[in-house]
């Protein structure tokens, strides 16, 4: 097949979105609709006793204010929560699914306990003002070290001791051996802190419902519409067909919008009761009080060695805190993670034990690597710790214990097979970027002026498009334009340039005369959506698949018109060639063509086809290196990030532009979760202290540097693509680095590492 994309284009969907033609939730306006206001718990913990909502009620322009009880009553059920498979350890635990609104407990600062609707914000806010709510307070909890004491308030009785199970990876008897045996052993404890994913578009959505029809239509931001209507038909009683989904622009999704979560039910259960349409849009300390989270692991980590540095070893044991209920994946995010404990590293022996507990806390799920990020961080912080103890450079460390590229497919202790990379050699390529080896020269410098200068490496390998399946489907219209409808959903990602560049190239027509259409149930048949960097892998590999087959319906057709056989045609750069390229005819013609009565007996009218994908094979592994190097102002404590070098395997490349700036922006993530974001609970009373942007400090953009990025193609075997993913690279790579550089600068102060680090 031709080399599809490897062309930097421009944007197609910036014009509209940069001049505020963009259509987001917030846009929407339906005649007659009201607005959903939610009363949120200001406890941490407690049974309530006492919840008056009769003044609300009365207040003007107040429709209705409606409890579980309503809900409940109406038959619309509890958020489907995620169930923990079997393990050693414990039999499969059922999910604790959170209420839409709190039924007689509440359980974190937040959980909604009160839905009011109203004809406008203000009456919605004023009658919020009057509802009474008196809770038998019980103590918080909001940590694994608090959830686990014995003295703990258990938050559900299914969970005893607040420990939701408890899952694993490896050999522990083989890992033990190999411990035995080590010449020396490397430990660190870690925290990797909780963080909030503040999507520049906060959620929202606008339900309606039609008594006629008995159907519902859901107009939300999302990161797949069938995906959510699938999450949302555990809670909304009604059939598939009666409930259509609508995704609008999204700005920004990081995995918090892949989820069903209370406030969409709601709403959709006051426009069925109501007859109105019905617009709920989260403030941004709303979002903070209730959005998904992300991280929030403590892992103690150790790594066996023998005399030569060479790995023989790995023993983890890692604390997930995954909030007041389990979330979809909520349960399963520190457990998948965990899978890539090994990252890159040829580790004969592995074993991983993961427990998860219950806090009081918003609940936490997939946020930008899901459960990757934190197992980077952790083997990367724990071999830099090795080389400094060792006293060996940090490049030849890992060089030593790297998986080479012979060695491909390879399948690591915990059970993930690779599919293909070279990792010393563009681990070798960062560093000679980076000026790896004159950074003793800039750090005498920096030291002279003041200055704490410092370098940190980090290597990473995630997996990717390791589940599901996607279906695609294209059709030519009668005015020569290229219909495309997708399963998958952009967020920001740029879909609608990058698939519509792999149509063109494929058939050889003009990038603009493509329609690209996505985030409708409507009018398209089904699709997994957007996640773990699936989209390209997955729905660029099941759109190859349709537009192959559209070009084999042409052929046909084509052959007619150059009067031979069908296998005597080939299709080459946009045009059916026969007779050694003596004849052919473009596809734009053969297109326009099938609309004759004539076609009709050869093909459908205008040619129509579809194709699909599905990740049967586990997953794509992108990898790469990145290397961090900054500067300390001793005196204040700021980090000044001079200089960032990525040198990245993301297989197959379709868009060099649109690459760099997922990975950039994926490095803007990491360098706050490393330097300055932390969500952050009392730890008594369980109270939300960083509930807004001056309180929670996302990373500034005079704080990212210029990014040396570079990228070399080893194409995974695993799709006809031979895409790996880049979504959220950037985030899993980054922090470590960061923090790596920042130990490396405070050696100076006589730190050969920082231990259990968490900044607040």
């Amino acid at each position: 097949m031709k080399k599809i994309g490897g062309k930097s284009c421009r944007r197609l969907e910036d014009l509209r979105l940069v001049t505020g033609s963009g259509r987001f939730t917030a846009d929407i306006q339906l005649p007659d609709q009201a607005v959903l206001h939610v009363f949120r718990s200001p406890y941490a913990h407690g049974r309530i006793r006492h919840l008056d909502s009769a003044a609300a009620e009365e207040v003007d322009g107040v429709l209705a204010v409606y409890t579980v009880a309503d809900l409940d009553a109406a038959g619309f059920h509890d958020l489907v929560g995620c169930e923990m498979p079997r393990s050693s350890y414990n039999d499969k635990r059922p999910a604790i699914r959170q209420p839409l609104l709190a039924r007689n407990i509440v359980r974190y600062v937040g959980e909604p306990v009160v839905a009011i609707i109203a004809d406008s914000p203000d009456a919605a806010r004023n009658a919020a003002e009057l509802i009474e709510l008196d809770v038998e307070d019980y103590s918080a909890v909001t940590t694994t070290g608090q959830a686990k004491s014995v003295d703990a308030v258990v938050l559900h009785e299914a969970a005893p001791g607040n420990l939701l199970g408890r899952l694993e990876y490896g050999d522990d008897h083989a890992t033990e051996q190999a411990f035995a045996s080590a010449a020396r052993v490397i430990s660190l404890d870690l925290v990797n802190n909780r963080v909030a994913p503040v999507a520049l578009e906060p959620r929202g959505c606008i339900a309606s419902y039609d008594a006629g029809s008995q159907t519902f239509t859901l107009y939300q931001g999302c990161q797949g519409v069938h995906k959510l209507r699938e999450s949302l038909l555990h809670s909304v009683p009604c059939e598939e067909h009666q409930l259509q989904v609508i995704c609008p622009d999204v700005g920004g999704g990081f995995g918090l919008k892949f989820f069903a979560q209370c406030e969409t039910v709601v709403a959709l259960f006051a426009a069925q009761t109501l007859n109105r349409p019905i617009r709920w849009i989260a403030d941004r300390t709303e979002s903070f009080l209730s959005d998904l989270q992300g991280r929030d692991h403590v892992s103690r980590a150790q790594l066996a060695l023998d005399a030569d540095n060479r790995f023989l070893a790995m023993r983890v044991s890692i604390d997930g805190n995954v909030g007041a209920y389990t979330s979809e994946a909520g349960a399963l995010i520190p457990w998948w993670g965990a899978s890539m404990t090994p990252g890159c590293y040829r580790i004969p022996a592995v074993y991983t034990d993961i427990s998860m507990y219950l806090t009081n806390t918003v609940p936490l799920d997939a946020y930008r690597g899901a459960g990757r990020p934190e197992a980077a961080y952790l083997v990367e912080r724990l071999v830099d710790k090795a080389a400094i103890e060792l006293g060996v450079d940090a490049l030849d460390l890992r060089r030593q214990n790297f998986i080479t590229a012979d060695m491909f497919p390879y399948k690591t202790a915990t059970g993930q097979i690779y599919d293909s990379g070279d990792y010393a050699a563009l681990m070798d390529r960062a560093a000679k970027r980076a000026d790896w080896h004159g950074f003793a020269a800039r750090r005498e410098a920096s030291r002279q002026r003041g200055r704490l200068r410092g370098i940190g490496l980090s290597y990473y390998v995630e997996v990717c498009a390791a589940f599901g399946g996607e279906q695609a489907h294209v059709s030519m219209q009668k005015n020569g334009r290229l219909q495309m409808l997708v399963g998958t959903q952009s967020t920001g990602q740029g879909h609608e340039t990058s698939f519509c560049q792999i149509a063109a190239d494929m058939l050889g027509i003009a990038i603009e005369s493509i329609d690209f259409v996505q985030g409708d149930t409507r009018r398209i048949k089904g699709g997994m959506g957007t996640a773990g960097s699936r989209s390209m892998a997955i729905g660029g590999s099941a759109l190859v698949n349709a537009l192959q087959n559209m070009i084999e319906q042409g052929r046909r057709l084509a052959a007619h018109q150059l009067s031979c056989e069908p296998d005597a045609v080939k299709f080459l750069d946009g045009h059916y060639v026969a007779n050694h390229g003596e004849q052919q005819v473009s596809f734009q013609a053969i297109a326009a063509s099938s609309f004759s009565d004539e076609a009709a007996e050869l093909v459908s009218r205008g040619l129509a086809a579809s194709g699909t994908f599905s990740a049967d094979d586990g997953g794509t592994f992108p990898n790469g290196c990145h290397i961090c190097e900054l500067e300390i102002d001793p005196d204040t404590g700021w980090v000044d990030v001079v200089a960032y070098t990525v040198e990245d395997d993301l297989g197959r490349v379709i868009n060099p532009l649109l690459l760099e700036g997922q990975i950039t922006g994926g490095i803007a993530q990491a360098l706050g979760q490393a330097l300055s974001e932390n969500v952050h609970y009392e730890p008594d009373t369980g109270q939300l202290l960083t509930a807004s942007l001056v309180d929670y400090a996302v990373p500034r953009a005079d704080w990212v540097p210029p990014v040396s990025f570079a990228y070399q193609e080893i194409p995974s075997p695993r799709n006809s693509l031979g895409v790996k993913g880049a979504g959220e690279a950037g985030t899993i790579g980054g922090a470590p680095a960061v923090v790596n550089a920042v130990v490396n600068a405070l050696s100076a102060y006589g730190y050969k590492y920082i231990s259990d680090i968490q900044v607040v």
